[in-house]
């Protein structure tokens, strides 16, 4: 219990992005078409804060390779709409992922219109407004 007596806060920010849980989602892309995208139920339940994570956790995504990153982008985009409780809006890993190519230059055209064509995020991949003024 945090905040006293009778109140609960749920920690939203309970799984954490490491190498290990980001090459588990990695061979999850591979298998989108699944109901749920590879992943055991347990896993459903406790990898969904991922999606809500601030942009800033996922500077570890720094270091992983530019296919790797594209298949990253493709899993979550798939998972916030096939997985329950995995909405993100704004706050969708796909958007700090999506940074990270840009930044290197290296985000393929093709990849705007294939999540465009998975999803009904309004988000993706570019973020809200305001993070990018």
């Amino acid at each position: 219990m945090t905040g006293g007596i009778g109140s609960w806060q749920p920690d939203n920010h309970a799984a954490e992005i490491d190498r290990a849980t980001l090459a588990r989602l990695v061979r999850c892309a591979e298998v989108l078409d699944h109901p749920t995208l590879g992943l055991s139920e347990d896993e459903v339940t406790n990898l969904a804060s991922l999606m809500r994570k601030d942009r800033s956790n996922w500077d570890i995504a720094q270091a992983l390779d530019d296919d790797t990153l594209v298949a990253l982008i493709r899993f979550f985009t798939v998972a916030e709409g096939k997985l329950p409780n995995w909405e993100a809006g704004d706050r969708s890993p796909v958007i700090a992922l999506a940074a990270i190519l840009r930044g290197r230059k290296r985000y393929p055209k093709e990849l705007t219109a294939w999540i465009k064509a998975h999803t009904n995020n309004r988000f993706l991949p570019w973020g809200s407004v305001l993070d990018r003024l």
